[in-house]
């Protein structure tokens, strides 16, 4: 068996561990208030770094993840030999000046205690507010400073991954969930990855400890206590249910008898053999049962053509989790431990506000601020009565730059969630959508657009018209208009 995790390579300078150790566990143990002890929690890792499991993932709301593993990081003198320290910034959506994304990495170095963050990844709660852009561009020059040493994000889906990449954003890492239950990254988002050069952190490889010996053959529970336990079950129920779950189960414990493994090394196994995949993420344990060695022997083996045709004939019994990575966090069926988060996704600013138009009872129009509308006289979109038509919409980041040059599915997207924002306080939404007018500069770009509009409009399907417009202006290869009809109580807001 081997003594140490294998490694791999992020970017030129960071060799990390293909395990890597996640302390989302520190949040739970001081839920009621009670902080651990940063040095006797430092031990804890400190055992774990000297096995070889010597890289750690936390976030700004892991409690006191980020001060423990500072006083880690405090004991190794040479920079260069201590553990790697992934942490994630995960800011309420609203403007993201410069100050503001300064401050906020500038608190995960603080909370760490060093000049560089190895990995700062970052997390965005609605798409449909666009200074995601601007935090990430904002991160860039960070790391061009040297206060970052690599840019991740975490739970994006591919079309926006893709959106940050064609505008020039350096994204070495997307973290995301992954599991024999959750295969949603092994589709467009791996494939992307290899395209472009990122690498998954997989999440949840163990479904919360489901993915195990313990869960073979047992009964469906009828209550869950554990919150983690709670969100993987979720994820189990909408994939086809507690039978189709057990048939992956058996899968799994077929082949790891074959390789005398256990069920867990066969699932985080499956994962990251997926090329894309850098590393799976594990629960490291404070003051609990540790299973370092148990995780050691999934280095020991690897999963033959029988052995994944075994869990293929297993997938096919249950139900592919609807739509891409990330999207749990921000549509139904939102697979969170809190359930639904419809009130957080509402309570969120909009970018856009609405107003009445003067002197026309009832109606009510949206501004993007642009220093156009104005001078050219037109508005974002306007509603009248029950009918919401949105202006023909570019790309357009603030006032003065095409997003993501050269890329026309990228820019659909972009377009797409501008479209979305525009309806919000108008009282509408994408669901409400009855037509759109697709124009492009180039008529042979017309099925990654299609894609893109896909993603959004596959289930509402509007009516759609696509032309070829010739040169559109500047370097904008999409432009979209849109029309949707709301519900008679759905209000102008």
């Amino acid at each position: 068996m081997p003594q140490t995790p294998d490694r791999i390579a992020l970017g030129e300078s960071l060799s990390i561990s293909r395990l890597v150790c996640g302390l989302w566990q520190v949040a739970d143990l001081e839920k009621n208030g009670t902080t651990l002890d940063p040095e006797i929690a430092a031990d804890a890792l400190q055992a774990y770094a000297k096995s070889g499991f010597d890289t750690f993932d936390m976030a700004d709301h892991y409690g006191s993840a980020e001060i423990i593993t500072g006083r880690l990081l405090a004991r190794f003198r040479d920079a260069g030999a201590r553990p790697a320290a992934f942490t994630k910034w995960c800011p309420e959506p609203g403007p993201m000046t410069p100050d503001i994304v300064r401050k906020g990495v500038q608190e995960r170095l603080d909370r760490l205690g060093v000049d560089k963050v190895d990995l700062l990844q970052f997390h965005w709660w609605s798409f449909e507010h666009p200074a995601w852009l601007d935090a990430l561009h904002e991160m860039a020059s960070l790391k061009d400073e040297g206060l970052i040493g690599a840019i991740g994000v975490t739970n994006f889906d591919a079309a926006h991954l893709r959106v940050a990449l064609a505008d020039g954003i350096p994204v070495a890492t997307n973290q995301v969930s992954f599991s024999l239950v959750d295969r949603r990254a092994a589709g467009e988002l791996s494939t992307l990855c290899m395209e472009r050069g990122v690498r998954l952190l997989a999440y949840g490889t163990l479904c919360g400890g489901f993915l195990s010996d313990k869960w073979l053959g047992k009964a469906e529970p009828e209550t869950i206590a554990d919150w983690s336990r709670s969100k993987y079950k979720r994820f189990i129920d909408v994939a086809g249910g507690w039978a189709g779950f057990q048939g992956i189960l058996a899968a799994a414990a077929d082949i790891g008898r074959k390789h005398g493994v256990s069920i867990s090394n066969v699932a985080t196994r499956w994962v990251l053999e997926h090329e894309a995949v850098a590393a799976a993420i594990i629960g490291a344990r404070i003051g609990e049962s540790e299973h370092r060695s148990d995780n050691l022997k999934l280095f020991g083996f690897a999963l033959d053509d029988d052995d994944k045709a075994r869990l293929e004939e297993a997938f096919a019994a249950t139900v592919q989790i609807p739509g891409d990575c990330g999207d749990e966090y921000r549509k139904p069926p939102y697979l969170t431990a809190s359930g639904d988060l419809s009130h957080h996704l509402d309570a969120l600013p909009s970018i856009y506000s609405a107003e009445p138009v003067p002197g026309r009872a009832g109606q009510f129009r949206v501004s993007s601020g642009s220093v156009w509308e104005p001078v050219a006289g037109y508005s974002r979109a306007v509603r009248v009565k029950d009918t919401i038509r949105v202006s023909g919409t570019t790309a357009t980041h603030g006032n003065d730059r095409c997003v993501a040059p050269g890329d026309p599915a990228a820019q659909t997207t972009y377009i797409l969630d501008k479209i979305a924002a525009s309806l919000r306080p108008l009282g509408g939404s994408m669901d409400d959508m009855v037509r759109t007018r697709i124009y492009l500069r180039d008529a042979a770009q017309w099925e990654p657009v299609s894609r893109a509009h896909g993603r959004v409009f596959g289930d509402i399907m509007p009516a759609n018209t696509m032309v070829e417009a010739g040169d559109l202006i500047g370097d904008y290869a999409v432009e979209i208009e849109a029309e949707a009809v709301v519900p008679d109580n759905a209000q102008g807001r």
